[in-house]
């Protein structure tokens, strides 16, 4: 194809990827599966003729496009482009990426921006949920420069507020999809939970490592890898994914004791790569596990007291907080999380 397409490159919390408009993409999703994989390089292991970073963190996509429904801005389709192979999923969020909708939508003019601070309403079609991202808009224009930082990402940027409506069983149709707060699987105790992503949480103890290792080391445990496969195809018809072997959920978050004052803390791969962080949604599962008691979590967690928590749930370079706020019986009724975005590169792109 010898004409670009229209494509804006921004980071997105601990994430980075592609930010188009649905216009400017084919309608039909073989054909635009097809030309993403060529404009991320995929499937190669160095994405080398593509965009794409080598790394399943640096190999998204965000479709934007203005929404029809009621009090909503815009509509957010998010796109997995594996880096090995030539699959493209929307199976799962991404509330990394999603912290770049909002300003990726300001700046292509599907909303106003304000004096000031900019609420993006944001409908998530992979699985029907509702974000509210607040941006810094000093005299109507998109401020990346700030004081906030995150764990996982160099430097500082203006703060991108991102509260989460409705997530409880948003792809697996209930919070616990099997109905019970533990199950075993392969004799392990795990629990199921989809609280914006769904992710099986289990102790890093019952596979054999402490928790603490880094995801060079885990991803090198070929013992390790094989063993959450196993666990991981055998929840997924559990939590009404169905055969998940081609698919990037549940993500596998084993947890152990907190050690940086933490929540608890997480190692997470997503599905065959440990991930650098924890994605944004799940933390927010994860986060909830804490709360269930009886989990795997429940009793390793820092929980904290009184009807709105900060849960920081620590990572391999850092950690994440979810404000939980709860209702009377203890459940968590909503969930909020800081995140960053950085515009990178503004122009069209070359689909091979």
């Amino acid at each position: 194809m010898s004409d670009g397409i229209p494509a804006m490159w921004m980071r997105g919390g601990t994430s980075k990827g592609g930010y188009f408009l649905a216009s400017d993409l084919p309608e039909g999703p073989e054909e635009r599966d097809a030309l993403l994989l060529g404009i991320m390089g995929s499937p190669d292991i160095r994405q080398i003729d593509g965009m794409g970073g080598a790394d399943p963190l640096t190999s998204k996509v965000a479709v934007v496009s203005p929404s029809d429904r009621e009090g909503v801005d815009v509509d957010y389709l998010f796109l997995q482009v594996f880096v090995d192979r030539p699959i493209v999923t929307d199976a799962q969020n991404c509330g990394n990426i999603l912290a770049g909708v909002g300003p990726f939508a300001i700046e292509r003019g599907l909303v106003v921006a304000r004096d000031g601070e900019t609420p993006v309403t944001i409908y998530m079609e992979n699985s029907g949920q509702v974000a509210v991202s607040r941006v810094q808009t000093p005299g109507g224009r998109v401020d990346y420069a700030g004081d906030a930082s995150i764990d996982g990402v160099p430097g500082k940027a203006a703060a991108i507020p991102v509260a989460f409506r409705d997530t409880a069983g948003s792809s697996c149709g209930a919070l616990l999809p099997t109905g019970n707060v533990v199950d075993v699987v392969e004799g392990v105790e795990v629990t199921m939970i989809d609280n914006g992503m769904p992710c099986v949480v289990l102790r890093a103890s019952d596979m054999g490592i402490t928790g603490q290792e880094t995801p060079e080391e885990l991803e090198a445990n070929t013992a390790l890898t094989l063993q959450l496969e196993k666990i991981r195809l055998a929840c997924g018809p559990l939590m009404n994914l169905g055969d998940v072997t081609e698919k990037s959920v549940p993500k596998m978050t084993m947890v152990s004791a907190p050690r940086q004052g933490g929540a608890i803390s997480t190692r997470t791969f997503i599905p065959h790569r440990c991930h650098k962080t924890i994605g944004v949604l799940g933390a927010v599962s994860v986060a909830t596990a804490c709360l269930l008691e009886g989990a795997p979590a429940y009793a390793l967690a820092r929980r904290g007291r009184g009807a709105e928590r900060a849960l920081p749930i620590e990572h391999p370079t850092g950690e994440m907080t979810v404000v939980a706020e709860l209702d009377e019986e203890g459940a968590v009724k909503s969930a909020a999380i800081l995140r960053t975005a950085r515009k990178l590169m503004d122009g069209v792109v070359f689909p091979r």
